[in-house]
């Protein structure tokens, strides 16, 4: 499958990439200056971390969709193309002459995705969209906080990553319905609803229920992270076998069985008992300790950094590094295999594309000669 991303930032960018971790062949359409993820701050010199890591196994192009002549190269691509991403407000495509319905006409059988902040109608369409501008609008940065404290945003840009996930699954559905029906269709993506899905299950209101109601997912009490002898701990013991596997290996016994604690509610609400303790026994030994101590039989986690994941055993067992190439930056490591497949070998990944790297390579393989293409380059629609 040829995918065109047109699209900027990380949701279209990173959904793109997904489908090429898949198999695709995604050519990455940058306008003059290119993707704006390409000018984030960056302690890199010769490129974007961000933009490393969210456009890995595309070639990249860069075309001026404003002139004639570069919008002309792009329709050929489109010719050949099965998918066309693009994260444009409302509208702009039209303007463009790259709209759903203008490209339906030239082929039928394109799968076409947008991805929007608030959708593509509604009062506000038009309003541009970013993941915390999203994450603030639809209550997640409020639940974030402390009860009674101020929002605070989730760093990350989750709601940016989960809506990539909808796009490659999004398409890849369009996909399976194009071998049936040979059409192709419209897949809408939004900000909008990556926030608003990302909270299933707390975006439930039932018939008759106030307005002020819980709806925050954490457990509380002893399910959080705690500091221990060194460095800090994560610990889940929701379950009747792992509260008792705790306190029996923090040397906690007595509470393993008192009927004040029998259950997640009580244990949260008894938490100004219960921390205290807990940390008492926690304090006797490193984080990464308390992780041996209690192994696979009490979920929990030592906090760790991102570096430390780059040469972790299970991360590496998984086959989740990989060594990529980039013209300026030379070697670098970075994520690959979101999907593992068992019949399947996965896709070589490969690095993230220069701006313009692929221009001549992917034009020529689209049947434009040196001269046409050197043409484009001199009246500054090519890069």
């Amino acid at each position: 499958m040829r995918v065109l991303d047109l699209s900027a930032y990380i949701a279209g960018p990173y959904g793109c990439t997904l489908l090429a971790d898949m198999g695709a062949d995604v050519i990455k359409v940058e306008p003059p200056g290119g993707d704006n993820l390409r000018k984030y701050p960056s302690t890199l010199e010769a490129e974007s971390r961000a933009f490393l890591g969210v456009n890995r196994s595309k070639r990249g192009i860069a075309l001026d969709l404003k002139q004639p002549e570069g919008l002309a190269a792009l329709l050929t691509l489109v010719d050949g193309a099965d998918v066309l991403v693009h994260n444009f407000r409302p509208g702009v495509p039209e303007r463009l002459g790259i709209g759903y319905q203008q490209l339906r006409a030239r082929r039928p059988g394109l799968v076409y995705c947008a991805v929007t902040g608030y959708g593509d109608g509604g009062p506000m369409k038009d309003n541009a969209g970013y993941d915390q501008v999203l994450q603030t609008f639809t209550g997640i940065c409020a639940l974030q906080g402390a009860a009674g404290g101020p929002p605070e945003i989730v760093y990350g840009s989750v709601v940016d990553y989960y809506a990539a996930a909808l796009l490659a699954g999004g398409v890849s559905a369009a996909l399976v319905e194009r071998g049936r029906s040979g059409q192709g269709q419209y897949v809408g993506v939004s900000l909008l609803r990556s926030a608003l899905a990302m909270q299933s299950a707390r975006f439930v209101w039932a018939e008759g229920e106030p307005r002020a109601i819980g709806r925050d997912m954490r457990s509380g009490g002893i399910t959080g992270i705690h500091p221990a002898g060194e460095g800090y701990l994560y610990l889940s013991a929701n379950t009747p076998h792992f509260w008792r596997t705790l306190c029996e290996r923090t040397g906690l016994t007595e509470l393993a069985d008192d009927p004040r604690y029998d259950s997640v509610r009580k244990r949260a609400e008894q938490a100004e008992v219960l921390v205290p303790l807990l940390r008492g026994a926690l304090a006797l030994k490193s984080a990464r300790e308390w992780e041996r101590v209690f192994g696979a039989d009490v979920p929990c986690a030592a906090a760790r950094t991102v570096e430390d994941m780059f040469d972790h055993p299970q991360v590496l067992a998984e086959n989740m590094v990989a060594t990529l190439q980039h013209p300026a930056l030379g070697t670098y490591r970075g994520f690959a295999e979101a999907v593992r497949f068992g019949n399947a070998s996965p896709a070589a990944p490969f690095g993230a594309p220069a701006y313009g790297q692929h221009s001549d390579e992917v034009l020529a393989a689209h049947g434009y000669t040196p001269e046409e293409i050197a043409r484009l380059r001199g009246l500054g629609v090519l890069a």
